[in-house]
This record gives C-alpha cells, structure tokens and sequence, in this order.
C-alpha cells in the first residue's frame, strides 16, 4: 500500500514512540490491541491481525538479558566441539567409505547448544530436577564431541561413530535403547520430536496436578530443523501446547533455510512463515535473525529502509549471500537502494561477509533463552537463523550439498582451524588429530563448574536414580474374570472391567493412566468420566450437557484419564510420555491406550518404533480388532495386519486372546514383567466388541496362556488339531463339532494367544541349537505342544496368512493357515468370515483337505463338504479385492 501522507504517519509513529516512553511497551501494546478491536467493530478492516512482526530480532538490544558466563572461554569450548565433532564424522568415512554421518547439521546449531549446555539445560542433580532434552538427531556428532570434552566419552568411542558393533562404537544418531545411561529420546524419525515433546511437556503438568510427581522448573527443549517442520507431525499438535499454555515448553527451530536437497522456501521466507503459524496457535514467538554485527546499521536504519530490505529479500538468496563473497552481498542485498549502499560504504568486502546471523551470536541466542524460561501462560518458539555448514567453507558453507556431506579436504580444515583459533599444527590437521581437555585446564573446569550448577551433565537418563518399585494386584484381584459369565460380553468389555479394578486399587489405582481418544463411550468406558474424571488442566469451566446423567462428562483438573480429541499421534505421544514416565520421572506409571486396533499400528508405526528405541513400558489395547469382528463398518476400519506391525517392534510383546481369563492373565503378566520386574517391554492386546460366553478358565494353564497356545479341547483319539486364535477360536470350536457331527472325525482345539511369541521363542530356540551344536538340543515350545508328524494342523485368525505363519517352522506336521487377506467389507460377521474364508466351514474344508493330502481320506471327501457347505469354488479370491 502506497503512504499517501508520509508527515501523518510519522507523526503517529512518533506518538507511539512516546507513549511506549512514558507509559511503557505493555500498556503501547494494549492499547494497539484495543485499536485494532476497534476498528474492526467499526468495518474499517475486516483482517488487520497481523501475522509476522518486521524481520528482525523479536528483543531490542536494550532489552536484551547478558549473560554472566566468560565469552572468551565459551568460544574456544565451542570451537573445540565443532572441530572434533567434524573430525569424528571424517574418520568415519576414511575407516570405511559411504558409513555415513552429517556435520553441517551442528556446524549450524553449535552455538544454540553450547548456550544451552553452558547455562539453561538441567540436569538430574538440580533440585528441580532434569529438563527432557529432544535433540536434532543429525546433530548428534557434536553432542558426543562435547562428552568427549566433558570424560564422559572416550576417543575410542569417537573412533566408534556408526561402527556400533565393534567395541564400544556410538550409534549414529540418539537411540536411548543403544545408549541407555545418555540419549534421553530418539529424534532422527523426522516431525515426531515435535509431537512428542508437546505431549511430555503436558504430562509434566498431568503429574503435577494429580499431584503424582514435582515438575514445576522442568522444562522440555525440542530442537528442529526448518525443513523438519513441513512433517506433519510437527506441527499437527502445537495448537495443543497453546491450548494448554505449556509454558514449561521450548522449541529451538534452527533455520539455516536448508532442508535435505536445497532452500525450505527458497521463493518464500520460512521464518515469516513459522512465526504467522506458531502465533496464531497461542506461542510466544522469539526470532533471533540477526547477530550483533548488525546491530549498529539497523541503529542507524532511521527509516526503515534496511528493515524493508531485509522483509522483502526470500531465503534462495539468504542462502547465497552466505555461499559467495562480500562483494556479492553489498551488490545484491545493499545495491538495491543507493542510502544502503551509503549506509554500509565504511564497511570492507570481508566486513559484509561476517555480518552474522542471530543463530551464531551467543549473546542473541542468552536473551532468547533467558527470555524464554521466564515467559509465563505460553509455550515459546525460538526461530533462530543460522548458515548450514557454518565454517565448513568451501566444503559445504551455505550449499545445497552441504547435508551430505562427509568429508572435508585439506585446504577447508586448514581454514577451519585458522577461523575458529585452533591450537593446532598443519600436521595435526592433517593426522585428524582430536582436540582433548586436561582436567586441569581452564576450559574443562569452566565446564564442570557450568554443568555442577545446573544438576549434572546431560544429556542422561535419570532412570539411573530408580524409580521406586510399584506394588501391583494380584491375579486373584480379577479373579471375576477367570470364573464363567453368567451372561454374554465382549473381550472389550472385559478389559474395561479390569482397567475398572485396576483403578480402583488403592495401592495401585492411582499410577494408571487410561488414554483413549474420543472413543471412551465406543469401548463402553463412559462410566469411568465421573468415576475417574478426564484431565484437563483448568478443570470444567462449564456444566455439561449430560450433568443428570449417572455417567455425565466430567473434566477435572486432577482428573485421570486422558481422552485426546481424534488425534491417535496425540493420544499414543501421552502414552509414550507415561510409558517412560519410569526413566523421565523416576516414577513408574501403568499407561493404557484403547484404540480402533485398525487405527493403531497402521496409524502411529514411526511413533510405536520410537516408543521402542526409548524402552517403553504399557499396554497398547487394540479394541475391535480383527477383519471380521467389526460388523457394518467396512473397508478401511476392519484391522487385518496389525499384529504383524507390532511383531517387527522387538520389544513389543503381542497377544491376541479370546477369553475374559486370557486377557486377565495376560496383563496381569504384563504387569509382572513391567511394574514388577522392570523390563523394558510393551505389551499390544487385542480386543473384540462381539458379545459372546466367556467359560471359566481351566486351571493350571497360566503359563501356557503366556507362552502363546494351549489346548483347550483335548481329545484321544485325534485325528486333527485346529489351532484358533482371537475371534475365530469359537469358529475353530464350532469346526471341531462339525468335523464329529458330520465326518466323524476327532479334532482338538488349541487356543492361540500369540503366534508372534510363539515364532518368537521358536526362532531363539533354532538359533541357540544352531550355535551349542554338540548340547542337548533344545525343542521350540510349539513343537512341544504339536509333536506329532502324522497328525495334521489347521491355524485360523482373524489376521492375514502371514499371522499364522510365523511357526510353521516349528510344527512338524503338515501345517495349512487361513487369514483374513485382503480389504475389510461391510456386513454381518457371519457373512464376512464366509467371504475370507477363515469361518468353521472353511475351517472344517482345511481340516479335510488336510487329511485327503495325508491319504488318510478320499478326494470326493472334499466334494462333498463343499456341496454340503454350499462353498461357491467359483467365488473370487478375497485376497485378489
């Protein structure tokens, strides 16, 4: 818009001027808001919020908060970090080519770490107790460079970078499950930092209202990259963090305006556009743009020329100003506009060039954080902009390549070593030589002293101080579980009557955590509302809707159940961050997530594999499981594969039981394995909503319900076994009675509560004869239970082959399965079994042709049964849908 009145304007500028004098900045920012509420009321503009403040540091330099560390002794700590941590990923790559490792990741960021580790980061020791630190895993190089410096790490294990196998080699990037005793996240799965760390910075307040665990003066710092934040993830969940006023929440974005191949936004300013979006979601956003250098020119910038020039330039040529020489700068960025070109004519070519960047300046990335930690009522964004590969030089300052880069010649060390002081010799260059710390000398004191003050060195798991063992109930406590029902429910219902006594435990009760989102009353847990209560943290500013009803929706703000809006992410992030409550907190919590299991794995696989790498321990509950259990819903919620989604997580322990009994020894199992005896496991459960008997559980089979099978139907004189598991147990059932009635055939049933454990234990027991070849030999529990080579054996589930056929190594017998391939449909259960073909005819047709192979039946046999079940042997492949 053109300024038809330049005089007017700068004289209302100037009234602002002294209003903020007089008055102050707060009541000039009241006010201005005030006025635009007014003219708004009046029509004068229907959009005057403005999204993006000017491109400049969000805090004026007089307002900026001064650091009390010794400048001139960071610098050199952090030269020494930056040069080892480029060093390590160099020998890497020398020791075996194409291994891998970044280093122009942190040769950005190494300045908003240091400030960080040097003065903000807590750690265990502090009486607030650690801050949870989600680091940018490309950066991990120059966190291991920094606990060299510190003795935690050794040069050996530097020379380990990426060879994890040999002795004691460091992991490429933060795996708490490689490194237990240091990484406290995984981060390198790009976006789930973001989300995850929303998600504890919440749970933080969870405990403190429940008044479970102290977390006021923690924080959680998430530190991203510019190009990260196009992942979903990341910024899916930010609105909640405002939402909540997480103001115990930090986000560092680094934006060196690079992502993998080239510029974020090379046409636009991905600055400017973090700030409209993390803004108009409640943050409080700080920009750290530009360094101190700049700072006597935007002085000097009476009218606003230079800011203007800064707004209107677009990253793709920040970048370049940064990649070419400082005469590129003054001709591109000044040359615009003849009173720039005035404004920096005292200046040198090489004084243009070392204009630097916010990101870089130690002192602009202090104020940012000092400011950050003392905001209150809001999480804060901190968008710092940086130069990707900074002092890397010609081998990969401010390029497109500079991501992948892994080596650096000569020449580019030499000058590396020249910029950043290095006391160094061109042969030491040359020999790759580290860069150690006495512990007499200066520096390394200076970085004990910092890191004593702030409770201890991080990054560390505090699951180092134990938490404090957890009693839980005994089996006995579900025992109305193991008896016979007196009338039909669903194993979904059962599970809500155990979650039920488990929370009513006063021992125990209070260390649970039900998650759901927004499908409490789907699973029948609405009668927990009022029971439990749902958390939230300003309690119920409102009288619901239901308030006469027994079971009315009740929040509160020490309320115990989590019920995250339809947002799975959301709601398995609470999980993760109750899951390692244990580690984080040094207190043990019983998370429960229910979910459609359909939506589970298939949903949230990168957060499930992370909860792995960080050793997280809960119950994962997928409710209405199966392809056919779900009647009348269809293709895209009938679940067929998610236990073979869990069965890749190592730790994660799967079992899909039938029974009321068997879902009670399971996690009262689960239990044992992870409150009691602390083992860094997850448990996923699946569960049906069909409505069935439940029988009362035969005695003695504890142990077989969790090794996975055990026979529930023994018979004599059998002459085929079926193996069922899940929803279809009962139609292997039926298919026993079928195959007597109809074919006087002897079949027994087994029940099947884990073909993943089973093949599990299978594949440890070959592994283990394989290697011991001259002990006894060890027999694979399912061989135990299936010894028989005559005797032939028919699986069903209601999962795909592949479920199934995870032991048919192990089963010595002709071994036929039949799964639910194929997209879901919508119909009854009956009609749906029939179409996958896993219901008791076909069940009875396997067991036939099973013996017809065997020679012990007729082929006409099969003919028969297929006329007799009226089976269409015309009907399409439900797999080929």
């Amino acid at each position: 818009m053109i300024d038809s009145d330049p005089l007017e304007t700068q004289e209302w500028l100037d009234a602002l001027d002294d209003l903020a004098e007089i008055a102050g900045k707060p009541r000039a920012a009241y006010l201005l808001e005030r006025i635009e509420e007014y003219a708004v009321r009046q029509g004068i503009n229907q959009q005057t919020s403005i999204a993006n403040t000017p491109y400049i540091n969000t805090i004026a330099v007089d307002e900026q908060a001064t650091s009390r560390g010794d400048p001139a002794i960071e610098r050199r700590i952090r030269s020494l970090i930056r040069w080892n941590a480029a060093v390590m990923v160099i020998r890497a790559n020398m020791k075996y080519k194409g291994i891998g490792g970044h280093i122009a990741t942190f040769a950005s960021a190494a300045t908003l770490y240091d400030v960080g580790f040097n003065h903000f980061f807590k750690g265990p020791n502090h009486p607030d107790g650690s801050d949870l630190l989600f680091i940018q895993g490309h950066s991990s190089p120059g966190i291991y460079s920094r606990a060299f410096l510190e003795g935690r790490l050794s040069e050996k294990q530097l020379n380990g970078f990426r060879f994890e196998l040999s002795a004691q080699g460091l992991p490429s990037y933060p795996h708490p499950r490689l490194m237990p005793e240091f990484w406290q996240f995984p981060t390198v799965s790009m976006g789930l930092s973001s989300i995850m760390g929303i998600y504890q910075a919440r749970f933080m307040h969870y405990l403190e209202n429940r008044k479970l665990a102290k977390c006021k003066g923690r924080r959680v710092w998430v530190f991203l990259g510019d190009g990260e934040m196009d992942e979903p993830e990341s910024i899916g969940a930010i609105s909640l963090a405002g939402r909540e006023r997480l103001d115990n929440l930090t986000f560092v974005i680094n934006c060196n305006l690079q992502r993998l191949d080239g510029p974020v936004r090379g046409n636009g300013k991905i600055i400017q556009e973090l700030e409209a979006i993390f803004r108009g979601s409640g943050w409080n956003v700080i920009k750290v743009i530009w360094g101190s250098y700049w700072d006597p020119l935007l002085n000097k910038d009476k009218e606003g020329l230079l800011v203007k020039r800064m707004g209107e330039v677009i990253d793709g040529y920040y970048q370049n100003y940064k990649a070419k020489e400082g005469s590129y700068i003054r001709n591109h960025f000044f040359g615009k506009y003849p009173q720039l070109l005035e404004m920096v004519s005292d200046l040198s070519d090489l004084d243009l060039w070392k204009l630097n960047r916010g990101g870089h300046d130690p002192n602009k990335v202090y104020a940012a954080y000092h400011a950050a930690v003392n905001h209150k009522d809001q999480p804060t964004v901190i968008l710092a902009k940086t130069v990707k590969g900074y002092g890397m030089g010609e081998s990969g300052e401010g390029q497109n390549r500079s991501h992948q880069q892994k080596k650096m010649d000569i020449a580019c060390l030499m000058n590396m070593r020249d910029r950043f002081d290095l006391p160094l010799t061109d042969k030491q260059v040359e020999n790759l030589e580290y860069i150690g710390l006495s512990k007499d000398s200066e520096e390394y004191h200076y970085l004990y002293e910092c890191r004593t003050k702030l409770g201890g060195f991080m990054p560390q798991r505090s699951h180092l101080r134990k938490a404090s063992p957890l009693p839980y109930p005994s089996l006995q406590s579900l025992s109305t579980l193991l008896k016979p029902a007196t009338k039909a429910f669903s194993t979904t219902m059962a599970f809500v009557r155990i979650l039920t006594l488990l929370c009513r435990d006063r021992q125990f009760g209070r260390y649970v955590v039900p998650i759901v989102p927004d499908e409490a009353r789907t699973f029948g847990m609405e009668g927990m509302f009022r029971t439990l209560g749902i958390y939230s943290s300003v309690g119920q500013l409102y009288e619901p809707q239901d308030i006469d009803e027994i079971m009315y929706y009740k929040e509160d703000k020490s309320g115990q159940i989590l019920e995250e809006s339809i947002c799975e992410a959301g709601a398995f992030s609470s999980w993760i961050a109750a899951a390692t409550s244990y580690s984080e907190h040094s207190l043990n919590m019983v998370p429960f997530y229910i979910f459609y299991s359909i939506f589970g794995f298939q949903r949230i696989g990168d957060l499930a594999w992370a909860a792995g790498d960080m050793e997280a321990r809960g119950f994962l509950i997928g409710a209405t499981s199966g392809r056919t259990t779900l009647a009348g819903e269809g293709l895209q919620h009938q679940d067929g594969q998610s236990h073979l989604q869990a069965s890749v997580i190592p730790n994660c322990v799967s079992y899909d039981p039938c029974f009321a009994y068997e879902l009670a020894v399971i996690i009262h199992h689960g239990l044992k394995r992870m409150v009691g005896k602390q083992e860094n496991v997850f448990f996923y459960i699946t569960v049906m909503n069909e409505n069935y008997q439940h029988p009362e559980m035969p005695l003695g089979i504890e142990q077989q319900i969790i090794r996975g099978i055990y026979c529930l139907h023994e018979a004599a004189d059998r002459q085929i076994r079926l193996l069922g598991s899940g929803a279809i147990l009962r139609e292997c059932i039926a298919a026993q009675k079928l195959l007597q009635e109809d074919w006087n055939i002897v079949a027994e049933v087994f029940s099947v509560t884990s073909f993943t454990e089973l093949a599990r234990d299978g594949y440890e027991t070959v592994r283990w004869n394989r290697l011991h070849p001259e002990a006894d030999q060890q027999v694979a529990y399912v061989t135990q239970c299936l010894p028989d080579t005559d005797i032939p054996v028919v699986a069903a589930s209601d999962y795909m082959h592949s479920y199934a056929e995870q032991i048919r190594a192990y089963i010595p017998a002709r071994y036929y399965t039949l799964g639910t391939d194929g997209y879901g449909r919508s119909d009854t259960r009956e009609q749906l079994r029939s179409f996958f073909e896993v219901d008791r005819y076909h069940i009875t047709l396997s067991a036939l042709q099973a013996l017809v192979d065997s020679h012990q039946l007729q082929a006409q046999t099969l003919s028969e049964a297929l006329k007799k079940y009226q089976i269409d042997v015309e009907a399409v492949s439900p797999a080929k849908y």
